[in-house]
């Protein structure tokens, strides 16, 4: 299916192209700061959640801005990547019924405008991460490792939604309820020191956790992470996005029929 998606988007670059011009140029229109949302948003995010839990979790600790930062980064990522993948095909239904397309290009449109908006986010990220004082090292350049297979990760979860989405109405708000409970899971605001031992590697089982912690330790601890970890960062990536290329398959005929 890999080279089928390739040889799809070569195809049909122009469209592609197209999909993720409008699609950006959509989630801006009629505002006044435009593009700039992409920065202030998250950092009103971070501005709120800093005044909140900072007395909370990061009385003591060591660069809990960038901490706090590094996880909803991430994990603001992944929602609006996923959120945004899941209404990928219904709010493109009337192109999909009146011309012969593969399907996926929607999607893929979906990811590459949330990725630019989160290079944008990115670049105040490393600001911060200079303001703070944490040294920036060669090891920064790992970091692409946890992004590409968070993207990747992104997508597998983008695929299963959008075909849940065109069959059952429901999913996404059952998506909402699932990504609240997923964000506390996620020790955005809290380390995961104060449970036991066994609980700690409990939280491995949550994929996001996963790529937040590479992150962190990179960027705060400067440390080269585990190979355990760089394993479960591509494991669930690749499982994940089997899974949701094997749905998209099966379904994808039954697609026009629903829409």
């Amino acid at each position: 299916m890999f080279k089928e998606v390739i040889l799809g988007l070569k195809k049909n670059q122009f469209l592609f192209e197209e999909l993720v011009k409008r699609d950006f140029k959509k989630k801006y229109k009629r505002t006044v700061l435009g593009m700039l949302w992409s920065v202030l948003s998250p950092l009103f995010q971070l501005l709120v959640m800093s005044i909140v839990f900072t007395k909370l979790f990061g009385r003591g600790m060591e660069h809990y801005t960038i901490y706090l930062f590094s996880g909803n980064l991430l994990f603001a990522f992944f929602k609006e990547s996923t959120t945004s993948g899941m209404h990928s095909l219904m709010q493109n239904a009337n192109i999909i019924k009146k011309i012969n397309l593969p399907k996926y290009i929607f999607l893929l449109s979906k990811e590459v405008s949330s990725c630019i908006n989160f290079g944008l986010t990115l670049i105040i990220y490393f600001l911060f991460v200079i303001i703070d004082g944490v040294p920036i090292t060669w090891r920064f350049i790992m970091l692409l490792y946890p992004i590409l297979f968070m993207l990747l990760f992104n997508i597998g979860v983008g695929f299963v939604l959008s075909a849940m989405f065109v069959l059952f109405k429901d999913i996404q708000y059952l998506y909402d309820v699932f990504t609240l409970m997923l964000m506390y899971l996620s020790a955005i605001f809290y380390t995961t020191d104060v449970f036991s031992p066994v609980m700690q590697k409990f939280f491995y089982c949550n994929p996001v956790y996963c790529y937040i912690t590479y992150f962190r330790e990179i960027v705060l601890h400067q440390n080269v992470p585990s190979l355990m970890l760089h394993v479960l960062c591509a494991v669930y990536a690749f499982i994940v996005l089997g899974i949701g290329c094997l749905i998209y398959k099966k379904f994808n005929y039954k697609f026009v029929y629903y829409m």
